[in-house]
Parts: structure tokens; sequence; C-alpha cells
């Protein structure tokens, strides 16, 4: 069902302190989503642990760490604003539900329709958006800026985060660089007696285990009116996040995940972590990043992610309020340069513009909106485009067959965005008595492409002349209102295929 078992002591090593590294990183992220929702820290705690253990347990992607998320917090904040935590709960349970449903019905299998333009400019926003989180950590109490020599305490353990993360695997791979990062930047801290910015500082993160909870609202329609829009649109967005940044780790990786899997997996973590008093989530990016670079690649990293922020929350919260935001931050800085696609800078020149447009369109929109939002609209900007190049090679080849008769070889797919141009292919007033139009090189492909066709055939009728449409499919024929009778058919030669057009459904 899952990558448990690793090949030799070494790898189990390495998963476990992965998600060691990893649970540290989960810490401030949920604190911070907690605040983003309008919910206890302890929720979001609650959460990022549910949610790392019960998808790798029940079998998310392998190495893909899952947690409380900044783009599921957003959907969330006016749900609890109006109605309170407990309606929450039960928006994620049918949270769950739903991403279930949609791994039994094999819908996880869409995402490989994703064009690579859109997943390059959800992977450059996302690292963005990663960066510009992380510059909250730059704000005193008050809202306002450090300054002064917190600021240069700061960015210099950040830098020395940064630079242990860099040279340590050219010295050694035997304990993840970030691990060893926080554990150097924590003692420099406290034994220096270094007065900076502590996870403590954030919010405090002990706690007990998570209770089992039946949100307490009532079980009526006026209740799923409220929840229902709630919960598909949390779930559209937890699945394409997840089912993103599986694409992102098969790439890293080489290997391939499994959508369905990771639906379920999604969707069975959120409807247990509804019961717990979680607020939900999906797959992280940005934690996911620090696994697979720190060695892990098996389930065991995150079960070890999610039970280790357990310990944390039940009896290392002392310890773990002692770490330097910077430490983190720097972690994340990391993550950003990692995850980043700088090499899309040197594509700009060599792929076409309409893809490079794509890209940018959508890592814009994902810094600005959400996640759901910007892979909707490149999707979208993609299938016009497209559209459009098709359109431009619609084109006619013209000769003449006897004295009084001319033939049109038409070249190129005929649909909805080249209408107007195969119209402009035809010289009525100038043609002969006779005219041929050979579709034995074109496809017919909607009902828009029908209608031309049926406005050709008119008005070359009302110019008193004789139209002939040869190698047309018989769906082509039976849609054809005022040509129909112009077909002329051979059924050795005609193509068989069916056109998009409710009159055939």
């Amino acid at each position: 069902m899952f990558e448990l078992i690793t090949n030799g002591t070494s790898n189990i090593k390495n998963e476990v302190l992965s998600g060691l590294t990893v649970a540290l990183a989960l810490v401030p992220e949920a604190v911070a989503f907690a605040f983003v929702a309008g919910v206890n820290p302890l929720v979001g705690l609650y959460a990022a642990f549910l949610m790392a253990l019960i998808t790798s347990l029940v079998g998310g992607r392998p190495g893909m760490i899952s947690g409380a998320t900044g783009s599921m917090a957003v959907v969330m904040v006016a749900l609890v604003a109006q109605h309170g935590v407990e309606y929450l709960f039960a928006t994620v349970v049918l949270t769950g539900v739903i991403q279930i449903g949609a791994g039994v019905l094999r819908l996880g299998k869409f995402i490989r329709m994703v064009p690579h333009p859109v997943l390059l400019g959800f992977v450059n926003g996302l690292a963005i958006v990663i960066f510009l989180a992380q510059l909250k950590q730059f704000h005193t109490a008050d809202g306002s800026w450090v300054a002064g020599p917190q600021l240069y305490l700061m960015l210099g353990l950040i830098a020395l985060t940064m630079a242990i993360m860099i040279f340590l695997p050219k010295l050694t791979r035997a304990v993840p660089a970030g691990l060893a990062a926080i554990v150097v930047v924590s003692l420099l801290a406290i034994f220096g007696g270094l007065d900076t910015r502590t996870v403590g500082d954030i919010a405090h993160i002990g706690g007990g285990f998570p209770p089992f909870h039946i949100p307490a609202m009532p079980l009526n329609l006026e209740t799923l009116k409220i929840i229902v829009p709630y919960a598909f649109i949390l779930a559209g967005v937890g699945l394409i996040e997840s089912l993103l940044t599986m694409s992102v780790i098969d790439e890293m990786t080489n290997t391939r995940g499994q959508g369905n899997r990771v639906c379920i997996g999604q969707g069975s973590a959120n409807l247990v972590t509804g019961f717990f008093g979680g607020m939900g989530g999906c797959a992280m990016i940005g934690q996911s990043m620090i696994n697979i670079s720190s060695g892990g690649r098996r389930n065991l990293s995150g079960i070890a992610a999610g039970l280790f922020l357990l310990s944390f929350i039940l009896f290392a919260s002392p310890l773990i309020e002692q770490i330097p935001v910077a430490a983190l931050v720097g972690i994340m800085f990391m993550v950003v340069i990692g995850t980043f696609e700088w090499g899309s800078f040197n594509l700009l020149n060599k792929i076409p513009r309409e893809d490079s447009f794509v890209g940018i369109l959508v890592a814009v929109v994902t810094v600005f909106t959400d996640l759901a939002i910007a892979v909707l609209v490149g999707v979208i900007a993609t299938a016009l485009t497209f559209a459009w190049k098709q359109a431009r090679h619609v084109y006619s080849e013209t000769h003449q067959q006897g004295d009084n008769s001319r033939v049109y070889v038409i070249h190129g797919p005929i649909f909805f965005a080249s209408v107007h141009r195969f119209a402009e292919l035809f010289d009525i007033e100038g043609d002969p008595q006779d005219v041929i139009v050979d579709f034995a090189h074109s496809r017919v492909a909607d009902h828009s492409a029908i209608e031309a066709i049926d406005t050709l055939a008119d008005k070359y009728t009302q110019a008193g002349k004789q139209l002939h449409l040869r190698h047309l499919s018989q769906e082509c024929k039976q849609l054809l209102k005022k040509a129909g009778n112009l077909v002329e058919v051979n059924i050795k030669e005609d193509p068989h295929y069916h056109v998009a057009d409710d009159a055939l459904a």
C-alpha cells in the first residue's frame, strides 16, 4: 500500500532524520497558517501532525509532506469568522469525503493534462509566495520592520544557516544539512546569549494529544448550505496543490507518483483531521523539498515527521520554542532557491512566446490570488493559445478541374477558432459555376465548423453555383442542415470520426 521499507539501516536513519528536520520546519508554518485562518495555533499543529502521519500511512506519494497550508487557510478565513471553528471542522470532514471520492472515481489522472508551462509557473509562483511569507518574520509585534542590531543579528543567523546547508553536504551527508543548521544556530543563540526571536515568541506550542471531537453544530439542510461550497473549494485547492507537488517531486526524483492514491490519502487525512480538532491541509511543496533534499524518499520520513511533531506538542515544546526563527527562515530561503526554476530565464528566448506568457501569467496569479485560480487560468490560457495556433494552420490548395470547375483542398482542422479563416479561403464571386471542396486533409471538429460549412453552401446556392462537398464523415452529413444533400458519399474513402456536437449525444 505504501513505501515504508527502505534498504539498509543508513536509509532508515536518513528517513528519520529527514522527518525530524521537516517537523522542525513545520512548527512555525503550522502556527502561522493557524493565525491566517483565525484559529488557535494548536488547531494548526494538530492538522500538521495528522496530515503528515495519515497521508504517509494511507499511501500518499513517497517523499511528499502534507500539513496545514496557506492556500487552504485563506479559504477558511471567512467561514471561521462568520460561523466559528466548529463549522470549520465539519467542512474539513466533508472536504475529505469529496477528495476520497475524487480518488475512487480516478480523477487524479487529469493532473497529467496540466501543461508544462503551467507547472513551471506554479513552481516559480509558489517559490515567490514562500519567500514573501518569510518576510513576516522580519516584523516586530507592533507590525513595524525589524531594524538596527536586531536586523543585523537575524540576517547573520540566516546567512549562517544557509551557509551550513550549502557547504555541509560537500563534507558529509551523514546528517541532514537542515537539521545540522537548526542545531548549530540554536546552540549558538542559547549559549551565546543572543537576543533574537524564537519560536516561543510566535506562540506556545505545548498541548495534549488531539482529542476525538464530533463537530458541534445542527445537522440540517441549513448547515449543509453553509459548509458544502467551502468544502468543494477546499477539496479542489487541496488536490490541485497536492497533485502538482507530486508532479514536481516526480521530476526531481525521476519517479512517478499515483495521482488517485494521493487523492485518497489527502482525503483520508482531512476526514480524520476534522474529527480531531485540526484545520485540515494538503501537500506542502516547501517541506517536501526539505524532505527530498535531506534524503527522504519513502513514506517513513512523513510518518517520522508527524510523530516528531506530536512529540514536540506533548513533551518537547520548551526546547522547540528556543529555536531561533532566523534558522527556520534560512531553511525556507534555501527551499525558495531550490524550488525556483532558474533555468526558466534561459528558456524565455528558446520556447514559443505563448508558453513563456502562460508560465509568467501563472506565477503572477499564484502570488496575488491562490493556486487553484492560477492553475485554472493557466490551463484556459494554454487551451486558447493552442486553439489560436491551430486556427492559423488552416489553408487550401486550389486547382482547376476542366474549364468550368475549381477544387479547394482544405488542410487543417475546422473548429470554432478557425471558421473565420476557413470562410476567407473562398472566392465565391470569382469562382466558376462548379466548385468542389475536398476535406480529405482536414477534419470537421465541432458545431461551429458545421455551421460554417452550411453558411458556405448557402452563399454558393444564392450565387447560383453548384457546390460539392467531398470526404466528410457520416456524422458531418447528419448534422448539415442546408448542405447535407451536397455531400458526395464515397464509402471506401470517406473518413470515420465523431464531431463534438450535442445533436449526436
